[in-house]
């Protein structure tokens, strides 16, 4: 069968991964931010408030807390440029297993020394997705990992799912949701599980145009692959993965309605209107919705109330220092 006419997540799996974790991730605030020149009330979905800083524990959590004593004794893998990798970690030592990351050289310090004092072990490869997945098959091949997949798997999905759950919880009358998206995960789980409590809410994804093979992909129908030295080039090191997954495209697919993408000034924008308004700390990635509330207004449709989920906060001090200062010399 194949993945545009399998069964997706449904919401008994959303809420019952949601139960999952319950005692591992946390129901994140919806903080209100009046942005100067907005339509409409905003709120953003602080997931930079996790304890690892970044929606990725959910899904991570939901995987993990499904493993068999045997795949536990086993320890698990996953190929991550920092976020997920710290899911795994966390994740990993709760309930007592191993945990192996292979990372890209440049992922940023902050994330890797936040890893490793997770106590995982890291294993560096180049920069490419490509390159991280084929030095995580051959460690599984070497040692019998387990794989714990930063996206592109039902359980991850349905992980990331409890984030919409919680924002049409939260606010049943919630008309316009962004979620940042990479490699899909947070994506199509969010979408999937407001559509399915809101129809009528519009559910977009947002990248960096210089990462923007999705939108891509959205817009031809297929599955498009760039590059890893064009979607190296954005600031937000949480949205390069080269493409979409197909497990999260066919979600994708089915529940969203549009691909926004933001260039590079206006994420840094983005960044230093939620810090001023919301008092929040986004890293790059977690801004882009951000960027389109405040920046592609003509391309969203019209809304009450809108909902853009800041995906973390893990940003390199150097890098925050430098945007929050920009243009005040």
């Amino acid at each position: 069968m194949s993945l545009a006419t399998e069964t997706l997540v449904n919401l008994l799996t959303i809420r019952t991964a949601a139960q999952r974790i319950a005692g591992v991730a946390l129901k994140t605030p919806l903080v209100r931010s009046p942005f100067d020149g907005v339509a409409g009330e905003v709120w953003l979905k602080a997931e930079s408030l996790q304890p690892i800083g970044s929606f990725k524990l959910r899904g991570a959590a939901n995987k993990i807390l499904q493993l068999s004593p045997e795949e536990i004794k086993r320890g698990v893998i996953t190929y991550s440029s920092g976020n997920h990798a710290q899911g795994v970690a966390y994740a990993a030592r709760e309930v007592g297993a191993k945990a192996v990351i292979v990372m890209p050289s440049n992922a940023p310090a902050i994330k890797r020394a936040a890893t490793l004092a997770l106590g995982a072990e890291v294993v560096d490869v180049g920069v490419a997705s490509s390159e991280r997945l084929a030095k995580a098959e051959e460690l599984v091949r070497e040692h019998g990992y387990v794989v714990v997949p930063p996206y592109d798997d039902e359980k991850i999905i349905a992980g990331q799912a409890t984030c919409g759950l919680e924002i049409v919880e939260s606010r049943p009358d919630v008309d316009l949701v962004l979620s940042p998206v990479s490699g899909g995960g947070l994506l199509s789980g969010v979408a999937t599980a407001v559509k399915l409590l809101r129809p009528e809410a519009k559910v977009f994804g947002v990248e960096p145009e210089l990462a923007g093979d999705t939108a891509e992909s959205f817009r031809t129908g297929e599955i498009v692959t760039w590059a890893a030295e064009l979607t190296s080039r954005t600031i937000c090191d949480g949205l390069r993965t080269q493409s979409v997954g197909e497990r999260n495209f066919a979600h994708i697919q089915a529940y969203v309605e549009g691909i926004i993408t933001v260039t590079e000034a206006e994420i840094r924008a983005a960044m230093r209107a939620i810090v001023a308004t919301a008092r929040l700390v986004p890293e790059p990635s977690g801004a882009v919705t951000t960027a389109a509330l405040l920046f592609h207004a003509h391309e969203l449709p019209a809304y009450r109330t809108a909902v853009a989920i800041v995906s973390g906060g893990n940003v390199d001090p150097k890098v925050l220092a430098e945007v929050l200062t920009e243009g005040s010399a």
